[in-house]
């Protein structure tokens, strides 16, 4: 990619999610806490950090490389349908105009080959990550939910229903276990501009008190698309940071997130894919075992 540098820090001026403006001051957005390297193999100090921050910020996880060509094999595989600019180099994830899109023959090439194919299962099933979970749920036996979710999300979209509005994980998996624990992969760089997830701060505490006491709304459903009114709501600040291809976040489902607007000057595509692990002993939602089909009804 041509923004092969690790991103910096700085937001971009204006900060939107499903075309909510957000409120940058100290008070309402914050940065991303990365492990220390010291800490990146004491499990049990990691497990203390997600205890209390409610996720794990984990950069330079997987090889750059390994990711990158992944990116390259999901816009190489979906070029056919029009998705991307012709001619341009599928890394670079450069979105063609809307109209130009076969959504049928997208839907095909998406569903039938990317989501089943070896390159991603590749991907989820990394060792590096394997081996992880196995330390940090302190278990041999690892339970990855077949239905996993890879999203892009083109430069320029806005308004309700195009980002990820603010939501928690757990409310789409109650059937299972609440030790479920959930990975956000960049599938390529992805600094703010490119619209990432966000994190709202201590948000799990309050949920998992509320989830205590029975008082959170049912059935699934998003809290809001409304994010500056839900950090107000919690007195709590959006955390955000520039990711790049190799980084990791594993978070809570109990932990608010959400995601920004693509308000990528060049263009391109953000790709990610949110994956969830979970001992093998503990109860697994049925629901959550087949391919991923945006018709699956969750």
């Amino acid at each position: 990619m041509s923004d092969s540098r690790r991103p910096g820090r700085a937001p971009a001026t204006v900060l939107t999610s499903n075309g909510h403006r957000l409120d940058t001051g100290p008070r309402r957005l914050g940065g991303l806490e990365p492990v220390p390297p010291a800490e990146r193999r004491d499990f049990d100090a990691l497990r203390t950090r997600f205890a209390r921050d409610g996720y794990l910020y984990l950069p330079g996880f997987f090889d750059r490389d390994t990711i990158l060509a992944f990116r390259r094999h999901y816009f190489a595989t979906l070029a056919p349908s029009g998705l991307i600019r012709p001619g341009s180099d599928p890394v670079e994830g450069l979105a063609a105009t809307a109209a130009d899109l076969d959504r049928e023959r997208f839907r095909s090439l998406l569903y039938d080959r990317i989501v089943p194919g070896r390159e991603y299962d590749a991907i989820c099933r990394h060792p590096a990550l394997l081996a992880f979970y196995r330390h940090f749920l302190d278990t041999d036996e690892l339970h990855l939910h077949r239905r996993r979710i890879i999203r892009h999300v083109g430069p320029g979209e806005s308004g309700i229903g195009t980002a990820t509005q603010a939501h928690y994980d757990l409310v789409y998996l109650r059937e299972g276990t609440d030790r479920v624990v959930s990975s956000w992969i960049p599938l390529g760089d992805c600094p703010i501009a490119r619209g990432p997830l966000i994190y709202l701060e201590g948000s799990h505490h309050r949920v998992m008190a509320e989830e205590a006491a029975g008082t959170l709304r049912r059935p699934a459903a998003s809290i809001t698309a409304d994010l500056p009114a839900l950090a107000e709501t919690y007195d709590a600040r959006w955390l955000v940071t520039d990711f790049a291809a190799g980084d990791l976040m594993v978070h809570s489902a109990h932990l608010v997130h959400a995601a920004l607007d693509n308000q990528d000057p060049g263009g391109r595509f953000r790709l990610s894919t949110d994956i969830r692990y979970q001992p093998a002993a503990e109860p697994v939602d049925p629901r959550w075992q087949q391919h991923w089909h945006d018709q699956d009804g969750l």
